[in-house]
């Protein structure tokens, strides 16, 4: 607007022009009046160019919300903050939801006393008596919500006091949980509340120090407050104050909270900014590609990482087969007089018998457990703190174990009795039967013949991806220290961890192998044959002793260990050497958390909005 050609902003304009950006502080129409009124010192309803620039430098300036809020206190043209004064201008200016303050309470006397009401107030005594009058302010909601001194209020009536007090230091988010999270509130957990909302600079501190010594990347409260403990001297978080960190965020004592969980406490402009409106929605045929280029790759990754460890598989089951009561067909002493043998009398290629049902199967078994083991953990993750318990960790390995077999004991029998047939083949072992291409065992057996063995391959399996899963997640977090501090592992990292994980997994569950294998393998003339899971176990005991639960144990671990490193590894190597976008890979971050000020007006900007939100001014 011009005036007298000189051009000037009206209030509406100015109150737009000093409006954060981005939204980095919530800034009401309310507050920003009271910020032009600052600005326009002539009262004349407009402000100059020149008085835009004076207020951005005091606002800019060490102090300048205390000097902001003077001079929204000094009456008309008067050059002096009284107590007087501020009586005025917080009863005139204050939230019409507050309770009324007691400018006669206890707390102010202390503050004012030997202070005439008439008398001019420093700047350093205008700030302490804002922090009185703050505190007081949280008494006095306080008590007008329990007027009975029953010695605490409803969760309905902290929300309010919160409300009134609190709610300008805290994130929409946060604000959330108040409800579920407080049933009930004593004076303390108040007292308490504010005091952490005064402290998140120290508190950020704590956080990031306190993950820095994790080794899984988490927060539990006993980290917190043994950190915190290390790092404060002449300060300190009582037990209540770490309590009400952890409430407040919905989580319990025994939580374990990622960094990332701690952002809406510490920025009270968190929010979540959604650019695209709906969330990326892939078309039909759009999902059935990607899902096929998810699955094909999974494929190849997983016929690499059984080509490459099936000589020691081979190896592994003809060991397990060996009768080592029976005379005439101990053909191996152990496992490297096995390989010899096989590579001597069969070639190279005998090494490989029985390869392609088992790379058939490597797709859907691979896709299958990869896929269950991920919905489970999903499905029993805790969706506000992101904890995910051992349990649960165990429970999604054994689901994914399961669901497997359906796929994996039709092909394993054929492949157990291709891997075989070559060394009876060779050893001239009577009654024994013609060498069998893969087909032909399959129509030998028939449907219900294929899951000959089941339940022992349900015994194996279960238990093998239980143990494995978690103790795969585990080695990524607290080995290779996988998402600390944004860390990504590389494709060693991936082959060792998955390496190392299959060990003990592979070792624990030989026994069910071996009375799998013997379930499933063709028994010949002279050796005995099984009717179950206890029949296999009494008559293996009774023969050949418990050492036989045992057998191909090494060889077991050998293969399963690295097949399932070189699997993992692969299948990263190979998403990154053909890479697809389908579309719904977001271009931009959709949730951020709010910058800190930086520059000089911000700081003062985010300071008097601070102040202004302590005496609850407006709205």
């Amino acid at each position: 607007m011009d005036i007298k050609g000189e051009k000037y902003l009206s209030s509406h304009e100015f109150c737009q022009a000093i409006q954060p950006e981005h939204g980095l502080f919530p800034l009401s129409t309310d507050h920003a009046m009271l910020l032009f009124n600052v600005a326009d010192p002539t009262c004349r309803g407009a402000v100059s160019e020149q008085e835009y620039l004076d207020f951005y430098a005091l606002l800019s300036s060490p102090h300048g919300e205390f000097e902001i809020l003077s001079r929204l206190i000094k009456p008309g043209k008067s050059h002096q903050v009284t107590l007087n004064g501020i009586k005025t201008f917080l009863t005139k200016h204050r939230n019409p939801l507050a309770t009324p303050l007691e400018y006669g309470s206890e707390t102010l006397q202390h503050y004012c006393a030997g202070i005439p009401a008439d008398r001019n107030l420093t700047l350093s005594e205008v700030g302490e008596i804002v922090k009185a009058l703050q505190h007081d302010l949280l008494r006095l909601e306080y008590k007008r919500r329990d007027p009975k001194n029953t010695g605490k209020i409803s969760g309905e009536s902290f929300c309010q006091l919160i409300n009134v007090t609190l709610k300008h230091r805290m994130s929409a988010r946060l604000l959330e949980n108040f409800p579920t999270s407080f049933t009930h509130a004593t004076f303390a957990e108040v007292v308490a509340l504010n005091s952490v909302l005064s402290k998140l600079d120290i508190i950020r501190k704590i956080v990031d120090t306190t993950v820095a010594a994790s080794p899984d990347n988490s927060i539990t409260q006993k980290s917190f407050s043994q950190t915190a403990s290390k790092m404060l001297t002449y300060d300190s978080i009582s037990p209540l104050e770490v309590d009400i960190i952890f409430r407040s965020l919905g989580a319990s004592a025994n939580s374990h909270l990622a960094p990332s969980l701690f952002d809406p406490l510490f920025n009270p402009s968190y929010r979540t900014i959604v650019p695209n409106a709906e969330p990326i929605r892939l078309s039909v045929p759009m999902e059935i590609a990607k899902s096929t280029y998810n699955f094909s790759l999974g494929a190849i990754a997983g016929a690499i990482g059984a080509t490459f460890v099936y000589p020691i598989d081979l190896v592994k089951t003809r060991m397990q087969n060996q009768r080592s009561k029976v005379v005439g067909q101990l053909l191996y002493r152990n496992g490297w007089d096995c390989f010899k043998k096989v590579v001597r009398n069969e070639g190279v290629g005998g090494l490989y018998s029985g390869l392609l049902p088992q790379l058939v199967g490597v797709a859907p078994e691979k896709a299958i457990k990869l896929t269950m083991n991920d919905l489970i953990r999903a499905k029993l993750r805790d969706r506000k703190t992101g904890d995910l318990p051992l349990w649960a960790e165990i429970v999604a390995g054994c689901s994914a174990g399961g669901s497997q077999v359906l796929f994996t004991n039709p092909l394993e029998i054929v492949k157990i009795r291709l891997q075989v047939q070559g060394e009876v083949a060779k050893a001239g072992i009577e009654g024994a039967a013609p060498r069998q291409s893969a087909i032909s065992i399959v129509r030998q057996l028939g449907l219900f013949g294929l899951y000959k063995g089941v339940g022992a391959c349900l015994l194996r399996d279960i238990p093998f991806s239980g143990i494995y899963f978690p103790v795969y997640a585990h080695l990524k977090k607290d080995i290779f220290h996988e998402g600390r501090n944004g860390k990504k592992l590389s494709v060693v990292e991936l082959l060792v961890a998955g390496a190392l994980a299959g060990m003990p997994a592979a070792y624990l569950v030989t026994p069910a192998d071996v009375i799998k294998t013997r379930l499933q393998v063709a028994a010949r003339k002279g050796e005995s044959t099984y009717t179950g899971i206890m029949d296999a176990t009494r008559k293996i005991f009774a023969e050949e002793g418990a050492s036989a639960f045992f057998k191909g144990g090494l060889a077991r671990v050998m293969r399963s260990s690295p097949q399932f490193g070189v699997t993992l590894a692969a299948y990263e190597f190979l998403h990154k050497v053909v890479p697809i976008d389908f579309g719904d890979t977001p271009k931009d971050m959709n949730t951020v958390v709010a910058s800190a000020a930086v520059s000089p007006s911000e700081v003062g900007m985010r300071n008097t909005l601070r102040v202004f939100g302590d005496l609850s001014l407006a709205k």
